[in-house]
């Protein structure tokens, strides 16, 4: 029976709160940092985390942090983990009707980073305030490094930091939402994601005398044409795969026989039973086209994050939360998304939910992973609430 005390009845976030969230996200866009290299943004969270009596702080993943908030009440004892995300991407922002735009040349939170970690601040600030009323404990991470490997949630899974966790919470902007409704879908919700080399090796001959080489480029223009054909042949429909070539590089004069290409790429999937399947297929394919045409391939593929998974009823009771609290026509049933996020390895860890809040209105229309991409501050305290809500309720199950 979740428990409802009266301190969840008005503003879950007091005027300073409020103001710490909005302060943190203009000065994480002003001062973007890139994955891996999140120091002075580290720095400032553990300052404002500090300014409000919240010591304790704990690093990971070199520029990570993450902070425990101990519920003082009698009560179930349970564990929740709340991620907001803090690298930016590498991106010249012209935007130059924000007062806070990027004042880093080629870098800038267009992913929306800088508002999920200020939601996070706002989340552990509240739970602190309110420690006196709540059992269990809450810990908010403010990971590092989702845009680029080595990838920060992948260390929380590494390192442990969801060990005894009964749920984790994570969430994200979305500019096809519009400002101010809510979003989450059951199941997969984003897909995995593995970068793969290739390395084809031909034989080098003159223009001319074609018959006396291997030719890579012939090679990689058969892989590029077969490969697809395990997404449409092999793959269900509904599975979604995707294998793109991101990148193709060779040959050394227009009257040689090119004797190596190097190409690269993504493959996506919302199946965990197929990840590995798919992996194995486009090596396959790589080597079968390649020994075809008397060449041969080198293949090597990182594995990246895993898919999304949601828990279904804790979607139920994000829905409900949302309708209780903002309205029947605010929660919105999302599709899932072609793309890819870290905390997959949360929800491989813990039962998860993965939110979406909208940021689509005039002026605003933007998609992420744009130059021009951009969100009001006023989305960031009813979504801030909507978390302390929620966790609340999760907690105190």
């Amino acid at each position: 029976m979740t428990r409802s005390p009266t301190v969840l009845t008005n503003d879950l976030l007091s005027r300073e709160e409020r103001e710490a969230v909005i302060e943190m996200r203009h000065a994480m866009h002003r001062e973007p940092e890139l994955s891996n290299q999140e120091t002075k943004t580290q720095k400032r969270i553990i300052e404002a985390l500090r300014r409000f009596g919240l010591d304790g702080a704990k690093t990971f993943h070199n520029t990570g942090v993450y902070v425990d908030i101990e519920g003082l009440a009698p009560g179930p004892i349970r564990s929740i983990a709340l991620r907001g995300d803090i690298d930016a991407l590498p991106i010249h922002e012209s935007r130059d009707d924000l007062p806070y735009q990027s004042q880093t040349p080629g870098v800038m939170h267009a992913c929306g980073h800088d508002m999920h970690a200020s939601i996070a601040l706002g989340t552990a600030l509240a739970f602190h305030r309110m420690r006196q009323s709540f059992s269990g404990k809450l810990r908010v991470i403010f990971q590092p490094a989702e845009e680029a490997e080595p990838l920060g949630g992948r260390s929380v899974a590494e390192e442990g930091l969801l060990v005894g966790f009964d749920a984790a919470v994570g969430f994200h902007v979305d500019t096809d939402i519009p400002a101010g409704s809510f979003g989450a879908c059951a199941g997969a919700v984003t897909k995995s994601s593995e970068q793969f080399e290739l390395n084809i090796i031909g034989t080098m001959a003159h223009g001319a005398e074609s018959y006396a080489g291997v030719d890579a480029i012939t090679i990689a223009g058969a892989f590029i044409n077969e490969v697809q054909k395990v997404v449409s042949r092999e793959m269900p429909v509904d599975d979604g795969a995707i294998i793109t070539i991101g990148t193709i590089h060779g040959g050394e004069a227009t009257n040689i026989i090119c004797p190596s290409v190097v190409m690269t790429g993504t493959i996506r999937t919302s199946s965990p039973e197929r990840r590995n399947l798919l992996i194995q297929r486009v090596r396959e394919v790589a080597e079968g086209v390649a020994a075809t045409h008397r060449g041969r391939v080198e293949f090597s593929c990182q594995s990246g994050e895993p898919a999304v998974v949601n828990d279904a009823g804790m979607v139920e009771r994000f829905r409900q939360i949302v309708i209780r609290s903002a309205g029947e026509d605010k929660y919105l049933q999302v599709k899932p998304s072609s793309g890819s996020d870290d905390f997959g390895f949360y929800s491989g860890c813990v039962p998860s939910v993965y939110f979406q809040f909208g940021s689509r209105e005039p002026g605003n229309e933007t998609g992420v992973h744009t130059p021009t991409f951009g969100a009001s501050d006023k989305i960031l305290i009813p979504t801030a609430e909507l978390a302390i809500q929620y966790c609340w309720e999760l907690l105190n199950d």
